[in-house]
């Protein structure tokens, strides 16, 4: 007989639940019973009478591997006791997301699909202990070489109080950037604000350095330290993500990012968690994943709003609207959009977290702008774009990218092309293969308009650019310019006018 629940809050509770997608509920209501999956498959043979199911398939369901079909369902929800309604949503929600793009890699974005989900069902749970990852490889420090083998956290640490803790080893490859030798510490705010001025195919092996000494710091530190250090190599994690994502390189960005939402939650800190999630949502709805987007997005907002201040609820909410207005829910990106409206405090850089220093009230405006394109409203969407373009070559780039896209739904080819023109300049200004995503969408509608002078102007200074664009994919090794360049920084910092962060 299958016995009841255990007593206690249950995965089931919906305010405990959220979104969760299926493999992530199966596994949490086994693991409520004290269940292997052995087990499982054991008394969904014995109740449904075929004796042919075996634990690998109760993994591949976890896995997200497959999906089960209505028979199956029904017979999971007698052996775990719960509605069958919960198990078919949750279905649902997961087949909703189809395969991945053939951007980036697959497993990357189901391992942080399926960690956001075991993150939201306890935000402040303690995700990485006693292990963490480092990126594959010698460590270029000096530092001895990384492990390899599957994800996962490692074992508590054993030492005593206020004495050394567990070394934090890698626990998966993440591959980075080559990381940039330096003779002075890179500075988390420094390399922030470096982003302001350029892009990641340059800033990407800074961020992996730094990456590598938050990592280090936080292997074998004190006790006392560690809480400290943890919230380090979150912030350190989402930035290196960030660079990557800003060079091109997906799967990279979603195993930063990955870490970055373990090391926030064994922080404690909602916040930061609900940071990665939108930024890596930020990612998949760039890449042409907005489901996989949408559900990050939900899952960010839904972790984080207890704890989030003014403008991470804002920022969160305009990454939902986004994703749901390239996934084709208008609906729900209108909703997104008035309930960003609707957040009575506006940002305000001095009181927000270091890592929003960027979000001002023209930058949510041209994230407003650029959903209205998406959602075929140009009109209202002008202003704004043309406002922030201002800010620094890469945002010109990406914003402008979404002006043209306006511009075009409004039949105006010929400012399109002007305004794509000048954001392709400001592309290779940039440096950044993120700022090119718009402009692809950009050269894909301008097919239909091929006899048209501006077109072929366009065409023409588009040719003439393509050696000069930045390439998507894993950045070159360190070079000298790059040094150079984070030595200039250094001596001014200065000299940044504005945010071009372009969340």
């Amino acid at each position: 007989m299958t016995p009841p629940p255990p007593p206690g809050p249950q995965p089931s509770d919906p305010q405990l639940l959220g979104p969760l997608l299926l493999g992530p509920l199966l596994a949490q209501l086994r693991l409520a019973r004290g269940w292997s999956q052995l087990r499982v498959a054991a008394e969904l043979c014995a109740a449904s009478g075929v004796p042919t199911l075996s634990r690998h398939e109760i993994s591949r369901w976890e896995r997200q591997a497959r999906v089960p079909g209505e028979f199956w369902l029904g017979w999971l929800a007698v052996v775990l006791a719960v509605p069958v309604d919960l198990l078919t949503t949750a279905a649902a929600r997961t087949r909703s997301l189809g395969p991945p793009p053939a951007v980036g890699g697959s497993r990357p974005r189901a391992a942080l699909l399926a960690l956001a989900q075991r993150w939201l069902a306890d935000p402040r749970a303690a995700l990485l202990t006693g292990a963490s990852a480092r990126p594959a490889g010698p460590d270029r420090d000096g530092g001895p070489p990384a492990g390899s083998g599957p994800s996962g956290c490692g074992p508590a640490s054993t030492s005593a109080p206020g004495g050394p803790a567990e070394p934090v080893r890698l626990a998966e490859p993440v591959r980075l950037a080559e990381p940039v030798r330096l003779a002075e510490p890179v500075r988390l705010a420094e390399l922030r604000r470096l982003d302001d001025l350029a892009g990641g195919a340059d800033l990407a092996g800074f961020g992996a350095y730094r990456l590598r000494r938050a990592v280090r710091a936080l292997s074998g530190c004190a006790r006392t330290a560690r809480p400290r250090l943890l919230l380090e190599l979150a912030e350190s994690a989402q930035l290196a993500g960030w660079l990557a994502a800003d060079a091109g390189d997906v799967a990279a960005a979603l195993h930063a990012y990955r870490l970055a939402l373990r090391a926030a939650a064994t922080a404690g800190d909602p916040s930061l968690a609900g940071h990665v999630l939108g930024s890596a949502s930020h990612l998949l709805t760039g890449v042409g994943d907005p489901e996989g987007g949408l559900v990050l997005a939900r899952t960010a907002y839904a972790g984080a709003r207890p704890a989030a201040s003014p403008g991470l609820r804002v920022l969160l909410l305009h990454r939902v609207a986004l994703a749901a207005a390239l996934g084709g829910r208008a609906g729900a990106a209108r909703q997104a959009l008035d309930a960003a409206r609707r957040v009575t405090d506006a940002p305000d850089p001095g009181r927000e977290p270091s890592w929003l220093y960027w979000l001002d009230g023209p930058e949510l405006a041209a994230m407003t702008g650029r959903t209205l394109v998406a959602l075929g409203r140009p009109l209202p969407a002008e202003a704004p774009l043309h406002t922030v373009r201002r800010r620094g070559p890469r945002t010109s780039a990406i914003y402008g990218g979404w002006l043209a896209r306006g511009y075009l739904q409004l039949g105006e080819v010929e400012r399109a092309c002007a305004v794509a023109g000048e954001a392709l300049l400001d592309a290779v200004r940039a440096g950044s293969p993120r700022a090119l995503g718009q402009l692809a969408e950009v050269r894909r509608r301008l097919a239909g308009h091929g006899d048209e002078p501006a077109v072929r102007r366009y065409r023409a200074l588009a040719a003439a650019a393509a050696p000069y664009l930045p390439r998507s994919g894993p950045p070159p090794g360190p070079a000298g310019r790059r040094a150079r360049m984070w030595r200039a920084a250094r001596r001014a910092p200065g000299d940044a006018t504005g945010s071009s962060s372009t969340g």
